[in-house]
């Protein structure tokens, strides 16, 4: 009902938005909404719910809703949900304040704090949001560290977005050069776009002619000018109009795509009229490769050579990598005197999931001059943006000599390259920031990593500068560019795994870190577990499922042969599911992780389950009976759920209700109480009753991540301590090594052919 309610509100306010028609351009209205989804405390990034929206061209209001729904009936207290936002990218998030691995560089998104109690909602607005890709991630405050078993009761709050855009349809397009009339109201700003070319170095946009009906105004234009769009971390270039004009002028404007204008007038009430104009300057471009594709089949015919020869001579490629490229410095002395910036074409290869690599196509080695930028293009398309980007950069110092005084500047940034690099030039174009790095002969290497990089063509420019006005002898240089998109940072290094998740369509990767260390790249060590403690936690979650062997011992003493079998499985495998289930150093896997698991879970509940059953003191043909067919449910319930909480209760409930049975129908048929002796309710029966109770509950309320290793290994000696005492004693007709009952594999001495006699009485119940 709640939820129906806010969702009429929503198309309520909707309905009141789009009819606020400005008169000028024609809106329309999109809705999107995702499915709720549950939501987790933080531990590591896969407890964060990532979903992506995408809003259009021309959008000029962005409406979220983000709804919070309790999931019970519990009392959980008020809890904070954190949501962040990011455009282009998933948001690289620390909410732990944990450090990340070096050279890895990143901007914190827009975060909403959102209190719970049983339901909440808040709404994010943004005006002129920038087209693509937008995401929202949510999660719990950090996690305590407690174990949660699966299907047992607990809190829980199910997280939707919903997303509702206002777009025009019909936008004024600038042309170069000509002027538009447009008219400007305090509510009713112009809205207008022009087109910006590759290769553009400027663009500006110019307002005059301002005009707003009054004779005491004509001449004031109290106009506001934005140019782009709002990505939350870049906000678009305005200017305040005064006068009877205005202009704004843009250096490195965002290359091959629509740029947005809004107008807006700051004089009260009135409609301010106005001339507006765009214009862009073209002032470097590279030389034409003509219409000819032969020269590319080529290098790729190569490249595919080079490849191939790879895995029968290593050595080669390597030493070929790091010898100069003669080709690229022959193809540059004749650009050195009419070309203001040299192109390099790039060859992009798709080796995997989250795994790129962007090589120069006429080899590794990209020679760089002082007297105009070296430009490298890489497009990064939405599917590579749940990987990291790196960026490492050699400076090839084998055959050419470099000045000590020089160096090679580089500017990676999105969307526009930065063409004019000197030492007081900053690494940002018009509307996005870039990231800078240098090498010289002092520190020849020089590595950027971005996680989760914005969906955008990228640009690498580069510039050999000196101290001095002219750079000598050492004017051409060469450098080994390595631009690829990995999964995750170094592969999570040596304490942690590469995880991909996937949120719809979409995937992703982030490192899942173990051993107590943690960070984005698992290299934040403050809280990492040393290895003693680590090969301690290995030894106690092994050694105390010997536990198992004087229950072992007590079955075989008291001819309960399958039940030992059963018992002896179930140490076996626990013992080796446990060494093998450590996440640090002291690790020992005999067979794969997945099968001992289900061996270990299987045999946990069959020994509870034959335990029982044994207890019941039914004859052997429906024990046995039993015995097979509540093992095959088992493990087909361990195939379907293996850590279903039912998988556990079903069969416990089950052989629980048959052994009371059998009691209650010897007891009522007997008239005394089942078992008769107090001795066997003292002494066993409610000693091992406690521990197993005692087990349940640290197993279900007490065991966390910080004291899991003793908290479970005293769970092993109590289940294993409970069989000893719940074992019923031997059955007075049974053999030491078998049965009366079928076979005899006991010796009978014969007397003058004749066998001796022995008494085969059914003693059912008669317990001692």
């Amino acid at each position: 009902m709640e939820m129906c309610f806010l969702r009429a509100l929503l198309f309520v306010a909707l309905s009141a938005w789009i009819l606020a028609d400005d008169g000028q351009v024609t809106f329309v209205s999109e809705l999107s909404s995702k499915p709720a989804q549950k939501l987790s405390k933080y531990g590591w990034y896969g407890n964060v719910r990532l979903q992506r929206f995408h809003i259009p061209e021309e959008t000029a209001i962005a409406r979220w809703l983000f709804s919070v729904t309790k999931g019970n009936n519990f009392n959980c207290g008020k809890h904070n949900v954190t949501i962040h936002i990011q455009y282009g990218a998933p948001p690289v998030i620390n909410p732990t304040g944990k450090v990340f691995p070096n050279a890895t560089l990143w901007s914190p998104p827009l975060s909403l704090i959102l209190p719970v109690t049983s339901q909440s909602s808040t709404t994010f607005n943004l005006s002129n949001p920038a087209p693509g890709d937008w995401f929202v991630g949510a999660h719990l405050p950090e996690h305590d560290g407690r174990i949660e078993q699966k299907g047992f009761p607990s809190c829980s709050y199910l997280f939707q977005p919903q997303l509702s855009i206002r777009r025009a349809v019909d936008t004024p397009i600038m042309q170069q050069g000509t002027f538009l009339q447009q008219t400007a109201a305090p509510d009713t700003p112009a809205r207008l776009k022009l087109y910006v070319p590759e290769f553009a170095s400027s663009l500006s946009v110019s307002v005059s002619d301002c005009s707003s009906g009054e004779a005491a105004d004509d001449g004031n234009c109290s106009l506001v000018l934005r140019l782009g769009s709002t990505s939350l971390q870049q906000r678009p270039v305005t200017v305040n109009c005064s006068g009877i004009g205005c202009s704004a002028t843009l250096s490195n404007p965002p290359w091959d795509t629509w740029l947005r204008v809004v107008v807006e007038s700051s004089l009260g009430n009135r409609t301010v009229t106005f001339s507006i104009v765009s214009n862009y300057t073209v002032g470097c471009k590279p030389k034409s490769v003509g219409l000819k594709v032969d020269d590319d089949i080529n290098k790729l015919r190569s490249k595919s050579n080079l490849t191939n020869s790879t895995s029968a001579d290593n050595d080669t490629v390597v030493t070929d990598a790091v010898a100069p490229s003669n080709d690229s410095a022959s193809l540059l002395t004749p650009l050195l005197a009419s070309a203001c910036v040299w192109s390099i074409p790039i060859l992009y290869e798709e080796l995997d999931v989250l795994s790129m690599r962007f090589t120069p196509a006429n080899g590794p080695n990209v020679s760089v001059t002082d007297t105009h930028p070296t430009l490298l293009t890489y497009p990064l398309h939405t599917q590579a943006t749940g990987g990291t980007l790196n960026l490492q950069l050699t400076l090839n110092t084998t055959n050419i000599t470099v000045a000590n005084s020089s160096s090679v500047v580089a500017c990676l940034s999105p969307w526009a390259p930065v063409l004019d690099l000197n030492h007081s030039q900053p690494c940002r174009t018009a509307l996005f920031g870039g990231y800078g790095v240098r090498v010289n002969v002092s520190d020849p290497k020089a590595v950027v990593r971005l996680p989760f990089p914005q969906s955008a063509t990228w640009y690498l420019t580069l510039q050999l500068t000196c101290n001095s006005s002219d750079c000598g002898n050492a004017s051409l240089v060469s450098v080994v560019p390595e631009v690829f998109i990995s999964a995750c940072v170094e592969d999570c290094g040596t304490y942690g795994e590469c995880r991909l998740l996937r949120s719809y369509s979409y995937l992703y990767a982030t490192c899942d870190c173990k051993t107590g260390w943690s960070g984005w790249g698992c290299t934040d060590g403050s809280s990492a577990q040393s290895y003693g403690r680590q090969l301690t936690a290995t030894l106690l979650l092994t050694l105390s499922n010997l536990a198992f062997l004087p229950a072992t011992v007590v079955a075989v003493k008291r001819c309960f042969i399958p039940e030992a079998s059963v018992y002896l499985f179930t140490m076996f495998f626990s013992t080796f599911y446990h060494a093998c289930d450590q996440p640090g150093v002291a690790v020992m896997c005999i067979m794969d992780y997945d099968a001992l698991q289900y061996c270990d879970f299987l045999g946990s509940i069959c020994s509870i389950w034959v335990t029982i059953l044994c207890m019941a003191r039914i004859k052997d043909i429906f024990k046995y009976t039993l015995f097979m067919l509540g093992a095959l449910l088992i493990a087909m319930s361990m195939q379907l759920d293996r850590k279903g909480l039912w998988n556990l209760l079903g069969p416990v409930i089950c052989a629980i209700l048959l052994m009371v049975t059998t009691w209650v129908y010897r007891g009522v048929r007997r008239r005394h109480c089942y078992p008769p002796s107090w001795r066997r309710w003292v002494l066993f029966l409610i000693p091992g009753a406690v521990c197993a109770l005692v087990g349940v509950c640290l197993y279900i309320f007490a065991e966390t991540e910080d004291n899991y290793y003793y908290t479970h290994s005293l769970w092993h000696i109590l289940v294993a301590s409970c069989v000893v005492f719940l074992l019923p004693p031997k059955e007075k007709n049974r053999e030491a090594l078998g049965w009366n009952r079928g076979w005899t594999w006991s010796w009978r001495p014969q007397v003058c052919g004749y066998t001796l006699c022995q008494n085969d009485k059914d003693e059912l119940y008669t317990v001692t």
